[in-house]
């Protein structure tokens, strides 16, 4: 490669997307359907793509179909020592640009995938953080006292918290959870998950009994707003739904009391839903349908507390245990 295709280090200043790009993000999110946070996060990557390749190649006038597999290598190496990505998050973002070089494929816009032949670095696998069951249990008697004073607030974490941990949402499903998907006559829960793609969980009788206290403050928070959003389970004073970044912080301050050493984080809670009904047996299959995984070899992941499980059962029934 010349030292005039040489990558140099610059800043990045975000150009406007081309047309390939914006028509890409058109499609994943009116035909495919996919959501605003994965939307966003392929515009993030695309442009990350397209600073570097403006770089690559010493100018702006490079075409899609004449980027090389080469410049695809080239873009994750700078990912990996220039930016210090994590293996993970390049993963990702290969994933990104394969999917857009399969859209274009597809228009007839370029005749091959340069990123079909790029293999993804190898991931850690790495345990999900979980709590133990002592752990949970010490945060929803904290969750109750706070809620035992009637506040709003309080009431509304309370409900929040054990939604979280009582169907193993994803926190993108729980803040986009309408109240026509609740049924806590039924005790079910409908959640829309990644593509769409609908199942329908079973909401315990806690999370059950702490909604219905919720419900009371909301209907008057509701009833006192001037723009209030009916639709949306969780909302905040000013009766709009809850952000996601609100949510965040909502569980954070629960999780502290556990400790910031344990790496926990909002997922957590989907981590400890899927670990206890699997320690306390529940059938693999079953757990994924609940989390909504497409493939099994995802939920088997959350199996490793099911060799303490069975410690258990082999010390209690074996008799040379």
């Amino acid at each position: 490669m010349s030292d005039a295709a040489a990558p140099s280090i610059g800043a990045e200043e975000p150009q406007p997307p081309r047309d390939e790009v914006d028509d890409f993000l058109r499609y994943i999110a009116h035909e495919r359907q996919l959501s605003p946070q994965t939307v966003r996060a392929y515009t993030d990557d695309l442009g990350e793509l397209e600073r570097f390749l403006d770089r690559f190649y010493g100018s702006s006038e490079w075409t899609w179909g004449g980027v090389d597999r080469l410049a695809i290598r080239s873009f994750m190496g700078d990912l990996a020592t220039r930016k210090g990505n994590a293996k993970s998050s390049i993963a990702r973002k290969l994933s990104a640009v394969r999917s857009f070089y399969r859209f274009l494929h597809v228009e007839e816009r370029v005749d091959a995938n340069p990123a079909k032949a790029v293999r993804s670095p190898k991931k850690v696998k790495t345990l999900p953080g979980f709590l133990t069951r002592e752990q949970i249990r010490g945060i929803f008697d904290s969750a109750e006292v706070r809620a035992g004073d009637g506040g709003f607030h309080a009431m509304r974490n309370l409900a929040i918290m054990e939604l979280f941990y009582g169907t193993g949402m994803r926190l993108s499903e729980l803040q986009g959870l309408d109240m026509d998907r609740l049924d806590l006559l039924g005790e079910r829960v409908k959640v829309l998950g990644k593509g769409r793609k609908e199942r329908i969980v079973p909401v315990g009788r806690m999370a059950v009994r702490a909604l219905r206290h919720y419900f009371e403050g909301r209907e008057i928070v509701l009833a006192q707003a001037t723009r209030g959003d009916r639709r949306a389970v969780f909302i905040g004073q000013t009766g709009r739904r809850l952000s996601v970044a609100h949510i965040q912080n909502i569980v954070k301050g629960f999780l502290k009391q556990v400790g910031d050493e344990h790496g926990l984080s909002t997922h957590s809670l989907r981590h400890t839903f899927a670990t206890h009904l699997l320690d306390s047996g529940a059938d693999l299959m079953a757990v994924k349908e609940l989390l909504g995984h497409a493939s099994l070899s995802t939920t088997q992941i959350y199996t490793h507390t099911s060799k303490e499980r069975l410690k258990k059962i082999y010390r209690q029934a074996h008799p040379r245990a």
